[in-house]
Parts: structure tokens; sequence; C-alpha cells
């Protein structure tokens, strides 16, 4: 064991004489306990509530998606849906049509998005899990499942036959309009069912089958907006989508469910990025403390310094003291302040003690990472502090001279 080791702990296990250093001290390690634990709950609570966020897009989110990158549609040939069926690791997909609708019932009017779907779609994704009321659609027919806002602001129910619906979109082509008969396609339909996901995905989607979706918009057999795909259990995302653009060739564009919400993970992330550099910044504010602690702690060692001093001991040597005794509190501190992080986190998780609602407790998630980024954030302030205080170790302040 090093001398500067030795020393250090003694220091850090002997009460002062000085009531107000030990108070000092106790206040310094608290605040490293406090930092830790603030931040390792707060990123819980963000990693929480991000799963909490995503987990509700991903029951309508494939694990791969294929869209055009030139207009809104493109032709899937039997050839290709040929070699589509022969990739392994691909066990179902799902043709989409997918265009910006007009919905028109009882008088009033709403900008909706149509989902046309095959008969997979349902296999592909878990939507049929997130119909609240009535049921999901049956293919070739006029049925719709409409979102819960949607329904809402038109203020149709399911199999609601006292009030028509009626879907329209605009008819491709030139010249003057001259009647609104020529100027949109239209079909009534019946909503047999409501979904309900998040506000964003219930405010602007009604699914339908996919040939309602191409008789409406006068599209051709193989003519398609998207391509869902379900892959198999183990599957190499990268292989599939590698095997898929080779297919489809560079007309499409190929997207997993990170990319599908690239625009929610980054506000997500921003958020989570902003909230951990404040709680750095406060904890460093409360991590500065050591630096208080260790100076009166070298002010009042002023006389054992200039003894050891007088005994060969380096300036050098008497600065590791003080930085490893810096160092010490702040690991001590950071270690508890996890713990005690942890364990409210895991309170949070079985008791529900902060709600979001009467039903619904705050989301919180305990992810490693997170472990590692407390600890480093907090070791590394502590250690800059313990640094910083060490210095004062001076050979004017040992000798007096």
């Amino acid at each position: 064991m090093s001398f500067s080791l030795y020393i250090a702990k003694r220091y850090l296990r002997s009460k002062s004489s000085n009531n107000a250093i030990n108070f000092i001290t106790i206040i310094a390690l608290l605040g490293v306990v406090i930092g830790a634990a603030s931040l390792f709950i707060v990123l819980s609570g963000f990693a929480g509530l991000k799963d909490f966020t995503l987990q509700f897009s991903t029951f309508v989110d494939p694990d791969l998606k294929v869209e055009t990158v030139i207009g809104k549609s493109f032709v899937l040939s039997e050839e290709q849906r040929q070699q589509l069926n022969n990739i392994e690791d691909i066990a179902l997909y799902s043709e989409i049509i997918e265009e910006h609708v007009i919905v028109y019932s009882e008088g009033k009017n709403y900008l909706a998005r149509i989902k046309g779907v095959d008969e997979n779609f349902n296999k592909v994704s878990s939507i049929d899990s997130v119909v609240r009321y009535g049921n999901w659609l049956e293919q070739k027919t006029n049925q719709v499942v409409a979102g819960w806002g949607v329904s809402q602001n038109l203020s149709f129910g399911v199999l609601d036959y006292t009030k028509g619906i009626n879907i329209y979109v605009p008819k491709p082509g030139k010249g003057q309009v001259t009647s609104t008969k020529n100027a949109f396609n239209t079909v009534r339909a019946v909503n047999v069912g409501i979904f309900d996901i998040n506000e964003k995905l219930n405010d602007t989607y009604v699914y339908a089958s996919i040939s309602l979706a191409r008789r409406l918009l006068n599209y051709k057999p193989n003519q398609i907006s998207a391509i869902e795909f379900k892959l198999k259990e183990g599957a190499e995302e990268a292989a599939v989508k590698s095997q898929l653009q080779n297919i489809l060739g560079d007309t499409v564009a190929i997207k997993n469910r990170v990319q599908l919400n690239d625009a929610l993970y980054k506000m997500l992330n921003s958020e989570n990025l902003l909230i951990y550099l404040l709680l750095t910044l406060v904890s460093a504010l409360l991590i500065f403390n050591v630096i208080g602690s260790i100076i009166m702690m070298i002010l009042e060692k002023k006389q054992s310094l200039n003894t050891l001093y007088n005994l060969g001991v380096t300036i050098k040597n008497m600065r590791k003291i003080f930085f490893i005794q810096g160092s010490a509190i702040t690991l001590i501190g950071c270690v508890v302040g996890l713990f005690l992080g942890l364990l409210i986190v895991l309170l949070q998780q079985t008791f529900g003690l902060v709600p979001i609602t009467p039903t619904l407790a705050y989301p919180v998630s305990i992810k490693l990472e997170n472990f590692i980024i407390v600890f480093l954030t907090i070791s590394v302030l502590g250690i800059a502090s313990s640094k910083i205080s060490a210095t004062r170790v001076t050979e004017k302040l040992v000798t007096g001279y």
C-alpha cells in the first residue's frame, strides 16, 4: 500500500476535532449521493417514458417497410412477388395503399389518411389488439376501421347505419372542374371498428380493404404504395434489407422501426439529452462541495502536513493524499446514490408511487447504460473536484514561507 493511500484512508476514517469540518464533509457526501440518485431516477424516468411512448406505435409498425422514393406508388410485378416469397427470413408481408382522403359524415368533413391493407396486415402487425370497439374489417367489402379521433370529430360509432360515411379523393387529371361528381372519386363505407393507439394515429388513419382503396384511387392491380414485412425470429435485418433492395431496386426506400419513428426518437433523445445536461449541472454544483470539504481538511491538517514535509514527504505526495480522499468520497457517494436511486425506481415500478392518472403510474425503466452514464458522470465531476482542491497544497502553505 502506498504512503499517500495509507494516510488518505486514515484521514477519511478519523473524525476531525473541528465539528464544522465533519459537518461540511457529511454535506459533501450527501451532495454526491443526491446528485447520483437524482440523475439515475430522472434517466430511468425518461427511459420508461420512451418505452411507454414507443410501445403504442410498435403495435402497427412492421419490422421493415418498403416505400417508394419517386411519386406516391410503384408497381410490384408477379416475378418480384415470387422473389419476396422465396426470402427465408421473411415470415409474412402485406401490400399497402395509402393516400390522403376526405371523410364525410352528417354534414362534416375531415381530412384523414386511408390505409388499404390486405388479408396479411393484421398478422404482420398487431392492429386487431388495439381495436377497442367493434371488430377488424373483412376483405373485399366497404368496411372501414377508424381511429378514435376520426370517429369523435365526425361523431360516428361502430355499425352506425343511421350516419353514412363517404370517402372522397380528388380525381387525377387536368382541366376545369365543372361539378363535385367530376372532381372526386367516392365510395360509401360502413365503420365496423374503432382503434386507439396514440393521438397522432387516432386522428389520422382510417383502415380499409386494399380493394376499396384501389377502387377509390383508380390504381392498377399491381400498383401499391408500400409493403410491410414481418421477419422471422432471429432474422438478420441488414441481410433482409439487402435482398429487398436487390429485388425492388433503387426506386424504393427500406426502413426499420427506428427509422419509421425517426422524428419521435429524435424528440425523445433531444429531451433526454437536455435534461441530462441540466441535471449534470445541478450535480456539479452539489459535488463541488467536495472542494470546500477537502480545502477545509487541508487547512486543519496544516501542522500534520508540515511534519510530513520535514520527514521528507513531497508536495506531490501530499496532494495525492487529498486527491485520493476526495475521490473516495465521490465514489462512495456515487455507489450509495445509485443504490438509493435504484431502490426508488423499483418502488415506483412495484407500487406506482407517482401517478400520471389515477390508473396509470409514471413509467420507469432500469437500463444498464444509465448506471454507466451516472457512474461516469459523477466520477468525472468528483475526481475533477478532488484534483482542483488538492492543488491547494503548496510549499508556502505547508512551511508557512
